[in-house]
């Protein structure tokens, strides 16, 4: 992006018009966009782990082992994170709302049809679809609001938006958790399919069209230069990589946890463990909350600080004394979800152009970090136990920290609001 032809990014973002083209906080605009991206990300989130529960049952009764049980949520996520390169290019094409709303409802009948699937293969071949859909909806919805949402009040919308995420990916698991005690596994997942249809027809009536979205040819070429573009920003990559270490840490605190509470000294019961997902909640209030605290603050003030409450949680959940290790998850949730709000706000305000493009690429290191971080946790599980995970998650955010005093010496673009 910075290059001798092109004009410098603050000369660009200080020429964007802030007029009324904009959706402005407490407008009945600004209502119908955050409770229609909220829908999509409770449908997005939820659909994605609602397997996660069923998965024994699954072993069961399709006599399959518990690694290839798993695979029900690992082709999702695989196939989520490929799609991510394509469907933000597709959208700076053919336009944000259109390719969120069919992703959506591609993705709830594909959840109905991997209900009704009579073998395994069937099953993975339509979770592996399910991720696909999805990824329309996870690589548009942060571009959607960057481009709509007046400056000022990004971090509050992109904040509401992941507690939609946060939200959805607890209820999935505790819906089916719930539900699979009484019913089949194909009905949980009927029911999850009619739950997102449901979301997914809010999201068409709600989200208002786009009005400052600019189409951009979709060709090779365009693909591989918009991609080069954000790898010359001197923020961007940066971005990234807090996408990949922050997620990275999280999942791999949330793997290895429950190990840990099952053994000595604290042998809870495994349904006392699953219980802890409810500390999203967390999630749902910082990421609002830190959000709109990086709007009035500007984001280069807020990103290192919410990384270490992360890390400060982190060396809670070293000691022994159960309600110390509690307290100490309850931070290191808050400020992940914070740190998320703040860094995927900040995407939008520095990608100039190809902005689904960069959307794409925050959220492909995100899930690439969540599979490679949170499976290489296992080895420092296996020689450190605990004190070897804190060490591998410790050092992840120590870098992310680095990362985020990288981006608060960037130069200041001038625009209405702090960044």
């Amino acid at each position: 992006m910075n290059t001798a032809a092109s004009p410098a990014p603050a000369m660009i973002e200080a020429a964007i018009p802030l007029g009324d083209t904009y959706i402005e906080k407490n407008t009945p605009a600004f209502i119908r966009t955050v409770l229609a991206l909220f829908s999509g990300g409770f449908a997005t989130f939820a659909l994605l782990y609602c397997v996660q529960p069923m998965m024994p049952l699954l072993s069961h009764e399709f006599s399959i082992n518990a690694a290839q049980s798993s695979l029900i949520l690992s082709v999702s996520t695989a196939t989520l994170a490929i799609g991510l390169l394509i469907t933000g290019p597709i959208s700076d094409r053919l336009g944000r709302k259109s390719v969120m709303v069919f992703a959506l409802f591609s993705a709830a009948f594909f959840t109905l049809a991997s209900a009704v699937m009579p073998s395994w293969e069937g099953v993975l071949v339509t979770r592996a679809l399910v991720g696909l859909s999805l990824s329309g909806l996870a690589a548009v919805g942060m571009t959607y609001l960057s481009e709509e949402i007046h400056p000022q009040h990004i971090g509050l919308a992109m904040g509401l938006y992941i507690g939609g995420n946060a939200i959805g990916g607890m209820s999935g698991r505790l819906i089916t958790g719930v539900l699979s005690d009484f019913v089949s596994w194909h009905t949980s997942l009927l029911i999850m399919g009619l739950v997102a249809l449901g979301a997914a027809g809010l999201f068409w009536k709600f989200l208002p069209p786009s009005r400052n979205f600019r189409s951009s040819p979709l060709n090779a070429r365009n693909l591989l230069d918009g991609f080069v573009m954000q790898f010359r920003d001197a923020g961007l990559p940066w971005l990234f990589l807090e996408g990949f270490l922050l997620m990275g840490a999280f999942v791999t605190l949330f793997n290895y946890i429950g190990y840990r509470l099952l053994a000595d000294p604290y042998n809870l019961s495994q349904a006392v463990v699953g219980l802890f997902s409810v500390v999203y909640l967390s999630g749902i209030y910082s990421s609002a909350k830190i959000g709109a605290l990086a709007d009035k603050l500007g984001r280069r003030r807020v990103l290192w600080a919410v990384i270490g409450l992360m890390l400060a949680g982190l060396l809670l959940t070293l000691f022994t004394p159960l309600p110390i290790v509690i307290v100490g998850v309850l931070m290191f949730t808050f400020g992940f979800f914070g740190a998320h709000s703040v860094a995927s706000s900040w995407i939008g305000r520095r990608a100039i152009k190809a902005k689904g493009q960069a959307s794409s690429l925050y959220l492909f290191s995100y899930y690439v970090g969540s599979s490679v971080a949170g499976t290489g946790g296992g080895v420092f599980w296996h020689y450190g136990g605990w004190n070897g995970i804190g060490l591998f998650i410790g050092i992840l955010l120590l870098v992310a920290l680095v990362a985020a005093l990288k981006l608060a010496k960037l130069q200041p673009l001038p625009a209405n609001a702090p960044i």
